[in-house]
């Protein structure tokens, strides 16, 4: 038996870290599979027994964007407390918080979706996550009170996807401050 094989696990894991290392600095069509695997140490057979397509990969990068971004959105939320009202606000503390990380590029959903074409399922993907996220603050907005939920929580993730743009073009972390300020201006216009 020997003592330097690597277990499937963590071959897997090492081939997702590093497409998601360079997918979110490359995106996905800047970077080719061999990058991948020259980055990552593994075998082609490797890679392709693992994730068959290199959508496959994409699709699996996306999971993990989604678990981290989706992850420090409700986070954010729960931080503010028990209101409903506070939450819809706090959820910009993970825009404030990923604009001020090294290596921000902005919102891996919208590069990628930007990248795809319609109606693939890597698209499909990035359109999904939106949905999720957009139902997410609905709920929100409903237990907060608002009249009309469906457009506060179009107004507020409209306002975080412009904030993850902002961030990435402008380079100046002050714009998702001011995109929580938007919020918390929305959420009082639309519960009061």
């Amino acid at each position: 038996m020997p003592a330097s094989r690597t277990p499937a696990g963590s071959a897997r894991d090492r081939i997702l870290d590093t497409a998601f290392r360079l997918f979110y600095a490359y995106g996905p069509r800047g970077v080719g599979v061999d990058t991948v695997i020259a980055e990552s140490g593994v075998a082609k057979a490797t890679l392709y027994k693992h994730f068959p397509s290199k959508d496959d990969l994409v699709l699996a990068y996306l999971d993990k964007v989604d678990q981290a971004w989706f992850g420090a959105l409700r986070a954010a939320a729960r931080a503010a407390g028990d209101d409903p009202r506070e939450q819809l606000v706090g959820m910009f503390d993970a825009l404030v918080g990923a604009c001020r990380r090294e290596g921000y590029h902005g919102c891996a959903f919208i590069n990628t979706a930007a990248e795809s074409p319609a109606g693939g399922p890597v698209h499909a993907r990035t359109v999904e996550h939106k949905n999720v996220v957009r139902a997410w603050v609905t709920d929100l907005a409903r237990r907060a009170g608002a009249a009309e939920p469906e457009l506060l929580a179009r107004q507020l993730t409209l306002l975080l996807d412009g904030g993850l743009a902002g961030g990435v073009l402008d380079g100046d972390p002050a714009l998702a401050e001011a995109a929580k300020r938007s919020a918390r201006a929305l959420v009082d216009t639309a519960l009061d």
